[in-house]
Parts: structure tokens; C-alpha cells; sequence
């Protein structure tokens, strides 16, 4: 998958009113902070109410607990599906991915929608380029989402579905999707509607990653057809710059530390190298003495 274009958005914390400058490098390197993942999922609330009386005092347990698994146990679930050992690099991303992706998966207002898919597949894509097992980097995928207790191959497949898409759009067509017929287009459509308040939808950081794949695909990423492309959407803007910012970051601090570990390995591999140098020598030298004193009885 080609590497989604830097961006230079809102600061990571703050969410401020500032303009998308999308630039065609591919370079994703930056200065600033670590990626943050920050969310809400309380499980349950006690409320005590105390009566006017001294005699009397009346506590009342409102639980919202409805069968809904745990961070843990969806990350137990994600390790007993994948016992392999994962590379701490990428272990330590997909420890944060996954506790995202359960508080907004377990919210009373989501609902599954392909732009998700292929946000979530963007960025997997990303995070575990280069990964040294192709075998294992699907098979970390396939454990990752059913973790979730959702299917995997319809992130694949519905991702793929919208690429293809976005591939024959241009910046025109691609706002313009509620005036015309097909199968992605009544996909936007449904989020539009879902988004103005007439279904269940939950706004996420993969959607707005989603978002902007389908930007970069259909080479339409000036910031005035992101800004069409989110009223279209009844989308909020602000949130979405934001949220690319924070991918930004993320895959910032990865090649960052992909670069480390490349290093890191070489260094290794060398040292290897000359150990193994090291003892064919002595084992060299050990057998000409071992034959010099046989030589002289």
C-alpha cells in the first residue's frame, strides 16, 4: 500500500482552528510529541443518595455493565489467538491500537462502516510495513480483529471495495457521491445520514484516517475537498484534523524507531559475525597444534 502523504495539521493536544497543509512526500518524520491515545469507557457507576432524615440513608447502584468484555479481556483474547513472540517495536503500538479500537468498538453508538475498515487497515498497513514475517503479520491481523469479536475479512474486503473506488474519482466526484448511484456511494450516503443524528454512529481516528486514504487515492488532498468531503459527511472538520495529525505522529515516532531498530540489528548481525570469526580461528588454531603434536610422537 503506498504511504499515506504528511500532513501538518492542529497540534496533538490542543484543537486548534488551524488550516490542512497536505504536501506529496512521503516522508513522515517529525518533531513532536509521542502519539497519545486518550479515551473514556466507564464501566459502571454507584450514585448514593442521602435523605434529609439521620435515620435513613438510601444507596442506589445503577451498573451499565451488559456483558461487555474488558480492555484485559480483549487483549487476552488478541495474545491466546497469536502466542508468537511480536517484536517490542511493534508490540507496544499494537498494545495502544488495541485498547483504542475496544473503547470505541464497545460505545452504544457504534456501528461498523467500511470508511472504518479502511482507516484501521491504513494504518495496520503502516505500523507493520517491513514486519520480518509476512505470515505472521497477517495472522496478527486476523487475531487482532476477531479479539474485537469482528470478522476479518470483511476490514479486507470492504477496505479494498473503497479503494478501488476512490482510485476513479477525482476531487469533483468525490463530494459529490449523494448525486449519484452505486454500491460505495449508498456506503457515504448511510454514514451522512448516520452522522446527522438519523442512526447510530460513532465518529473514530480510523474514520478520519479512512477519510483521508480516500482523499489520497483519488490525488484530491487539498484541504478544501477534505473540508467538502466532511459536510458531506456531516462530519466535524476540526476533529478529523486533529486525528490525522495524531496518525501523522504515530507514524512519525514508528520510523523513528524502525530506524533504531535497523541499527540495532546491524550492530547485532556484526557482532555475530565476528564471534563466529573469532571461534573458527581458535578452532582453526586448536586443530594445527592438535596435528603439530601428533606430528611430533
Amino acid at each position: 500500500m503506498a504511504s499515506v502523504s504528511s500532513l501538518s495539521l492542529s497540534t496533538l493536544s490542543k484543537c486548534s482552528d488551524r488550516k490542512v497543509v497536505v504536501s506529496s512526500t512521503r516522508s513522515l518524520v517529525s518533531n513532536s510529541e509521542s502519539f497519545r491515545f486518550l479515551a473514556n469507557f466507564p464501566s459502571h457507576s454507584i450514585g448514593i443518595r442521602t435523605s434529609s432524615s439521620a435515620s435513613k440513608m438510601v444507596i442506589r447502584c445503577v451498573s451499565s455493565v451488559t456483558g461487555v468484555p474488558t480492555v484485559s479481556e480483549t487483549k487476552l483474547n488478541f495474545l491466546k489467538a497469536f502466542r508468537r513472540p511480536i517484536p517490542s517495536i511493534y508490540n507496544t503500538v499494537l498494545q495502544e491500537l488495541i485498547v483504542q479500537q475496544h473503547l470505541t468498538r464497545y460505545k452504544r453508538t457504534y456501528s461498523y462502516d467500511p470508511v472504518f475498515a479502511l482507516g484501521f487497515v491504513t494504518v495496520y498497513d503502516q505500523l507493520m510495513e517491513g514486519y520480518p514475517s509476512d505470515e505472521d503479520r497477517d495472522a496478527i491481523f486476523q487475531a487482532y480483529i476477531k479479539a474485537l469479536n469482528e470478522d476479518p475479512e470483511q476490514y479486507r474486503i470492504d477496505a479494498q471495495k473503497l479503494e478501488d473506488w476512490a482510485r476513479a474519482q477525482n476531487s469533483t466526484s468525490l463530494v459529490e457521491f449523494s448525486s449519484r448511484e452505486g454500491e460505495v456511494e449508498a456506503i457515504l450516503k448511510d454514514i451522512s445520514e448516520r452522522a446527522a443524528g438519523k442512526g447510530s454512529f460513532s465518529y473514530s481516528r480510523f474514520f478520519a484516517v479512512g477519510l483521508f486514504r480516500l482523499l489520497e487515492l483519488a490525488n484530491a488532498t487539498e484541504p478544501k475537498i477534505l473540508e467538502k468531503l466532511c459536510a458531506a459527511l456531516n462530519i466535524n472538520k476540526r476533529s478529523v484534523d486533529r486525528d490525522l495529525d495524531v496518525y501523522r505522529n504515530l507514524l512519525s515516532k514508528l520510523v523513528q524507531a524502525k530506524e533504531l531498530l535497523k541499527e540495532y540489528v546491524a550492530r547485532e548481525k556484526k557482532k555475530r559475525e565476528e564471534r563466529s570469526e573469532s571461534l573458527k580461528a581458535n578452532e582453526a588454531i586448536t586443530k594445527c597444534l592438535g596435528q603439530q603434536q601428533f606430528a611430533g610422537m
